[in-house]
């Protein structure tokens, strides 16, 4: 298992832990919500502004260890008004387009980090990255 030590074009660990960590093929994501990758700030201006940058900030993490969304298989949203669930709904659909959709859990949370209103943590896979150890820097 290796930590990655690359935190370009996407936000910097806010904690004492890992941002990605990668056991074989699996790349498991910490919780990513919408901070702003060149300033670190948050940007809590609407719920599709949130959700956009949420899942832009996972795709530019998935591809700094080469996997892409489409090695997605398991997505938690935490959401601070579960009334918001349709619309992060429409709005995910609409990112992720036509490809295999991972498995996906919804949770309503009193609060978040930043005041963010929205976060999602993730699990990837690629069968090939277990066996040529592609996919981590240690």
């Amino acid at each position: 298992m290796s930590a990655s030590a690359a935190e370009i074009d996407h936000p910097s660990p806010q904690g004492p832990y890992s941002t990605t960590l990668r056991a074989g093929g699996f790349l498991f994501l910490a919780g990513q919500g919408a901070l702003d990758p060149a300033t670190g700030l948050p940007d809590t201006s609407s719920l599709d502004a949130e959700v956009r940058l949420t899942l832009g900030n996972i795709e530019r993490l998935l591809h700094s260890e080469g996997y892409t969304l489409d090695h997605l298989v398991q997505v938690v949203c935490y959401l601070t008004n579960l009334e918001d669930w349709a619309r992060m709904n429409e709005i995910y659909a609409d990112v992720l387009g036509p490809r295999i959709r991972p498995t996906r859990t919804a949770i309503g949370v009193s609060s978040l980090p930043f005041g963010l209103s929205v976060e999602m943590t993730c699990i990837a896979y690629r069968e090939d990255a277990a066996l040529t150890g592609s996919g981590a820097s240690a």
